[in-house]
């Protein structure tokens, strides 16, 4: 879906594809026909966006063969769809029985990391619609935490600076796309203030991708991470609208055995507790709970688990989309739009506890539209208007 921002600019509103298993051509092109096309229809719009998510062999293969994106884009365009951005975080193996780790894996300072994203970046310049103004790739903020040095640093700087030229070229071209990297719970580049120590200077055409989730379960104000993003000169390429799981109140055991249900084996769910002021946490949500060093629960928690933005949690437990529409309101104020790109990404879907599971395809369209219902309301209940 598209939007008008009232200083002018066009925002682009999808959801990302990462929630789907597929890993080939094939697979990629069902999952456009049978949910991106049966979201839209449920919307009732005569275009939707996709955030699609390519695995790194197909990047590849689609990269080595422009037929094979013509195909993409056709498919995508009989479906009535468009796509203006790739997630290109997770590598591949995105759906294995367990994920966790693995998916900061290769890491940038793996040359296989910067070879995926050029690829995920000449894939969409030839695939997005010939009037977006730009294109948009997000990607991991440099690793996971550890191990990490100087000389990792050194490498993974290397890279990004080889991707910018390489993004130059495809901007001369007429097709600019740009590259974003996203703070993430655990890893080198954890909040805004670690993007702002770390990221400022990077080089011509790459920025930030704000997780709102993350965002979140960093317990970080959205207008003072904005600020400080702003004053570093890091642009927001990329939003992805997500929310995070929150326990007011963590010694409670009707709340702890709720919070547990939400402990699965596929991704890593980060837990972050707010004390004092100052935040300390877990890297999954098994640690928080039980494991050798659990959380005290001296204050309210904060797990990485992407619910759906319509309907993120339940009583005792809450979500974090006051956080969110908040981080929408200054993104998208009266002073002018900051980002341009919104990408809603729950990827949790098959994971969620059993009882609010999607039951079967027709489900997960239904779920999937019931949050992107839910975020067009959210842009024009800040005065954007739908085109």
């Amino acid at each position: 879906m598209r939007f008008r921002h009232p200083d002018g600019t066009v925002v682009h509103l999808a959801y990302c594809t990462n929630v789907h298993p597929a890993e080939d051509l094939d697979g990629v092109l069902r999952q456009i026909r049978v949910f991106g096309g049966g979201v839209r229809a449920a919307l009732g719009v005569d275009l939707l966006g996709l955030g699609l998510w390519l695995p790194a062999p197909l990047a590849r293969a689609l990269a080595a063969d422009p037929a094979l994106v013509d195909r993409l884009r056709t498919g995508l365009e009989e479906s009535g769809l468009e796509t203006v951005t790739l997630n290109a975080f997770p590598y591949t193996g995105f759906h294995d029985p367990v994920v966790k780790h693995a998916v900061y894996s290769p890491d940038w300072t793996d040359r296989a990391r910067l070879d995926y994203t050029v690829d995920c970046a000449r894939v969409l310049a030839r695939l997005m619609p010939d009037d977006a103004a730009r294109g948009s790739v997000s990607t991991l903020p440099l690793a996971w935490r550890e191990p990490w040095s100087p000389e990792r640093w050194g490498a993974a700087r290397a890279h990004l600076t080889e991707l910018s030229g390489v993004l130059a070229g495809i901007a001369d071209a007429g097709r600019p796309v740009r590259v974003a990297l996203e703070p993430e719970p655990g890893c080198v580049v954890e909040t805004t203030r670690d993007a702002a120590r770390l990221l400022s200077g990077l080089p011509e055409h790459l920025g930030v991708c704000l997780d709102t989730c993350h965002l979140a379960v960093g317990f970080e104000e959205p207008s003072t991470a904005l600020a400080r993003l702003e004053d570093a000169g890091l642009p927001v390429v990329k939003t992805q609208a997500s929310a995070a799981v929150e326990v007011p109140d963590p010694t409670d055991p009707d709340t702890r055995a709720a919070l547990a249900a939400f402990a699965e084996d596929r991704f890593l769910h980060q837990t972050r507790e707010l004390v004092g002021g100052r935040t300390r946490g877990r890297d999954d949500l098994p640690d928080a709970l039980t494991g050798p060093r659990p959380l005290h629960g001296r204050g309210p928690w904060r797990t990485h688990f992407h619910a759906p933005l319509h309907s993120p949690a339940s009583p005792p437990l809450r979500g974090t989309t006051d956080h969110l529409t908040d981080t929408l309101a200054h993104l998208l104020g009266p002073d002018g739009a900051r980002t341009d790109h919104i990408e809603v990404e729950t990827y949790t879907w098959t994971v969620l506890p059993e009882d609010r599971r999607p039951v079967g395809e027709a489900g997960l369209v239904e779920g999937i539209a019931a949050e992107l219902a839910w975020a067009r309301d959210r842009l024009t209940d800040l005065g954007l208007s739908a085109l």
